[in-house]
């Protein structure tokens, strides 16, 4: 039955309980411990059973139980001051608005397919969403002025359940947008704010939604509407659901939906800020409205959009790239193509790896790549792996000049760090820390006490138990289990013994089984009685991944032996309520990746913020951060061709580094019950990496590196009616169509077939170029080692000086230089276009080599 009129119920509050609602309304709450208790101490209990969820639990409480809050003093107490923190929070000058002036209209719009900011608002699927969750909120902490565009799913990600045999299954709960801290976006009447958007053909209807995250807006767009045909209505269905083409229809949403809703909101950013592939389609959108707007062909429009373009990515494998049929891309974007005076070869040549190739598919990365003016990975390591994963983009140009650099990840640490561990925090730093970029040097003399440190933790490892039973116990009541299985998981885990925790994507790469290897040997670890040790798994596959449900089946068959039994568990419908838990209360946090297929990793960084000692394969963000100070290493960063030999050599390392370091450097107690030189590790690992491993660090990094160059260059680009545009263009166009004639003719040099280290030689190379003048050029003589598979290393980029005019020969190019080290050197000579502006990235296909 189907109703004839809709309309919302809104909760029934006394006027003592109003700020509640604003206070609901802003996810700060998320991160304030504060407010958390006052909803708890509301009700606690549909707290809990709203997965935290203050809006939600105000629509639902007592009447009767708001009326006593009403009238209780210390409740009311506690709401009035949270109500003043909120308000000073709201109002206080910020550190942006300390060090770079006030802003009247967005700097950044941060475009990304999920966000993770509360458990409560289940738009995100793992890592990559909880990163971008934290962006925001550190945004908002520093005050920079930054709006968030993702998509409002319907359904969201899956709940987990394990089948009697461990195999996964899902089911979706549908979300109910108004019982969620999001509000519909509405015009000063009052009225809701949409937008229409061409997707395939149809014309599909978008509501607008704000999530307000602390001092930002998060804008949201939904299809789910009636009027909407059922196809449109399911591309904010689900997350990741559906197929190819549903995929796409979700990223034409967020790129070109999310472009035209900030338009409608009058939120138009000076820089975007591309999450993953999933937004690049905004790029395109961008052009299209400058086109229209300035009179702009594509080319023109194009410069100012790769100089306020930023793109992050997070994938370190092609396999993990949306990539789509030549076909379909036609089909959906012929009329959007025609705006843009593209032909169908050059607007699928814009995503792809090899222009002209008919056979290659349309990807997005590539296309994010090709207009952004910067982009990075989430990781040291991940840099070089990115660089050498899209080299061909940029062929003949070596691998370390790819113009792909990185920005390690980080984390929100007042969202992740717990609350005893918050406690000594505030002691140690000042209650204010968290609103401020962290300063290393400060951080490096935190001063924790040991004791204090050890028995917090002991209180965290003590709740991770009592959480586990808890949670084991009403997943076998769910599942039918008898009175003496559920009175077992009332019992399992020891709450002094070592704990070790794996939660995380059960992708096959992340070897979740590595640690079950040897069960034998692994049941002698865990069931030493003198230094006992036990192991939380949590995590889900991706619904399609059946390599990762097979990893969770052989967890579970493995923690039923009964050598092992309660001593190994696996919590289902891993979220981010499990991780808080289980971050803060393990004592060491595994990560057992193939290298180099771990991008970041950050759910090491929020263990480290916790005291929580890392134990991990060198791979992504541990790759770059450990030391022995700080935690444990498995392997050397070795990589081989085998994987079953790496698999089967790593397993036995991971034992190994436990049983001779891990477990008797914690059982190593002194007299008062203490490790401490676990200890020591514990205040290394937030010293040292809690200052680095945060995303306050690295959103200014963004904003120092990325963003406010990247505002700079658009504003040079637009003065004057556009004319820096119009002439980078002219300039493009015109080195592009005499590229052709552009060689090295000749290369003499000076160099004797010995000589001494620092012995100066000179080179000199003839470049013919046509029509291209030698200022357009940039020569540059590449100077190094000769390695073994005749190619230059450690090389050494030195320019070359045009000298004279133009002869038979062309413009003579001379550099006079020395090798600073002995052994075979050699050198090389290349040209490319001379950059306008320091940092511009090289434009692809347009390199000569001599020879």
């Amino acid at each position: 039955m189907k109703p004839v009129r809709r309309f919302q119920v809104h909760p029934s509050l006394p006027d003592a309980l109003r700020p509640l609602l604003e206070i609901a309304h802003n996810l700060r709450w998320a991160w304030t411990p504060e407010a958390i208790d006052l909803f708890r101490r509301l009700d606690r209990s549909l707290f809990e059973e709203t997965n935290h969820d203050p809006v939600r639990m105000l629509g639902l409480a007592a009447q009767h139980r708001l009326d006593e809050a009403a009238k209780d003093g210390e409740f009311l107490a506690r709401l009035e001051a949270v109500r003043r923190d909120f308000e000073r929070y709201m109002g206080a000058e910020t550190w942006y608005r300390r060090t770079h002036g006030a802003a009247d209209t967005p700097l950044v719009a941060y475009f990304s397919m999920e966000f993770g900011i509360t458990e409560c608002l289940p738009i995100y699927s793992g890592g990559l969403g909880v990163l971008a969750g934290d962006h925001l909120k550190s945004a908002s902490d520093l005050g920079i002025p930054l709006v968030g565009v993702g998509l409002l799913y319907q359904k969201g990600y899956f709940h987990q359940r394990l089948n009697s045999d461990g195999w996964q299954t899902e089911n979706y709960p549908v979300n109910d947008f108004s019982t969620m801290p999001i509000r519909p976006v509405a015009d000063p009447e009052g009225r809701p704010v949409r937008i229409t958007l061409p997707i395939g053909g149809r014309a599909a209807a978008v509501q607008l939604w704000r999530a307000q995250v602390g001092r930002v807006s998060l804008i949201l767009l939904d299809t789910h509407l009636p009027e909407n045909a059922a196809e449109i209505r399911e591309v904010t269905g689900e997350l990741y659901g559906g197929d190819g083409e549903r995929r796409l229809q979700q990223e034409i949403l967020l790129g070109l939906g999310g472009m035209r809703a900030l338009d409608r909101l009058g939120l138009r950013a000076r820089v975007y800020h591309m999450n993953e592939g999933h937004s690049a389609f905004l790029g395109l959108e961008r052009i299209r409205m400058l086109m229209k707007e300035r009179s702009l062909h594509f080319e023109e429009a194009r410069e100012i959009v790769t100089a306020s373009l930023i793109f992050t990515t997070h994938t370190p494998v092609p396999a993990g790239i949306d990539v789509f049929a030549a076909d379909l891309m036609e089909r959906y974007f012929a009329e959007f193509r025609a705006e843009l005076g593209l032909s169908p070869a050059a607007f699928l040549d814009l995503g792809r790896v090899r222009a002209g190739d008919t056979g290659e598919p349309f990807n997005t990365t590539v296309l994010a790549i090709r207009l952004a003016g910067r982009t990075n990975g989430v990781s040291r390591l991940h840099g070089s792996v990115t660089r050498s994963m899209w080299q061909h983009i940029w062929e003949g140009l070596p691998v370390e000049d790819v113009p792909i650099t990185h920005v390690t990840n980080g984390v929100h640490a007042p969202s992740w760090i717990s609350r005893d561990l918050r406690q000594l925090y505030d002691r140690a730093l000042g209650a204010q820390w968290s609103e401020k970029p962290p300063d290393p040097v400060v951080w490096s003399r935190i001063e924790l006490d040991g004791d204090a440190l050890w028995r917090a933790h002991e209180r965290r490892r003590d709740k991770l138990v009592q959480f586990v039973r808890a949670r084991l116990a009403r997943q076998l009541r769910a599942a039918g289990g008898g009175a003496s299985e559920v009175a077992d998981a009332e019992s399992v885990l020891d709450p002094r013994a070592l704990t070790i925790g794996f939660a995380r994507r059960f992708a096959t790469y992340k070897r979740a089984t590595l640690l079950l290897s040897d069960p034998e040997r692994l049941a002698r670890l865990l069931n030493d009685p003198e230094r006992p040790a036990q192991i939380v798994y949590a995590g889900k596959a991706h619904p399609r991944d059946e390599g990762g449900k097979e990893l969770i089946k052989q967890i579970h068959a493995v923690l039923r032996l009964p050598e092992l039994r309660g001593k190994i568990v696996f919590i289902e419908n891993y979220d981010a309520v499990i991780a808080r838990t289980l971050l803060a209360g393990c004592d060491i946090w595994l990560n057992t990746p193939r290298r180099p297929l771990e991008a970041s990793g950050t759910s090491g960084m929020k263990a480290a913020l916790n005291g929580v000692v890392n134990l991990s394969v060198l791979d992504g963000w541990w790759d770059e951060a450990w030391t022995p100070e700080v935690g444990f290493a498995v392997g050397g960063g070795e990589v081989m061709d085998d994987i079953v030999v790496q698999d089967r050599l790593e397993a036995r390392a991971l034992l190994d580094r436990l049983e001779h370091a891990v477990i008797p450097l914690f059982y190593d107690r002194d007299d008062r019950g203490v490790p401490r030189q676990w200890v020591a590790l514990k205040r290394n690992a937030i010293g040292l990496l809690g200052p680095v491993y945060n995303t306050h660090r690295m959103v200014t990094q963004y904003l120092d590196e990325f963003y406010l160059p990247a505002a700079k260059r658009r504003d040079g680009l637009e003065a004057d009616g556009s004319a820096g545009a119009r002439a980078r263009a002219a300039r493009r166009a015109r080195i592009r169509a005499g590229w052709k004639d552009v060689r090295v003719v000749s290369i003499e040099s000076d160099v004797p077939a010995a000589l001494a280290v620092g012995a100066p030689f000179e080179v000199r190379a003839w470049i013919a170029a046509g029509a291209i003048p030698p200022s357009d050029l940039s020569v540059e003589l590449i100077l190094g080692r000769v390695g073994a598979d005749d190619t230059l290393t450690a090389v050494e980029r030195l320019p070359m000086r045009a000298e004279g005019g133009v002869s038979d020969l062309g413009v003579l190019h001379r550099a006079r230089v020395a090798c600073a080290s002995s052994g075979t050197q050699g050198f090389a000579v290349r040209v490319m276009p001379r950059p306008v502006e320091e940092g511009d990235p090289p434009e692809p296909t347009l390199i000569v080599w001599a020879g």
